[in-house]
């Protein structure tokens, strides 16, 4: 598998991890007072969002730009 794949697909499950622990967040806080770790579980995925997102961002800066793919009619 590519690199670049492998990026983008555990960029996406952080995404669906990040958002399961933030609407669990707002959940325990309907109930009242959150216990600290549930009010910190989105950022462990955030930071690595963040890193994912940043490479995904630089990438196409630091390999410069592609010949459009020419038809083959």
């Amino acid at each position: 598998m590519n690199w670049n794949k492998s990026v983008r697909q555990l960029h996406r499950w952080l995404s669906i991890i990040f958002t399961v622990t933030v609407i669990a967040n707002f959940a325990t806080m309907a109930l009242g007072t959150p216990p600290a770790w549930v009010v910190y579980s989105p950022l462990p995925p955030l930071f690595l969002l963040l890193f994912s997102g940043l490479y995904m961002f630089a990438l196409p800066y630091f390999t410069g730009r592609r010949e459009p793919a020419s038809a083959a009619s």
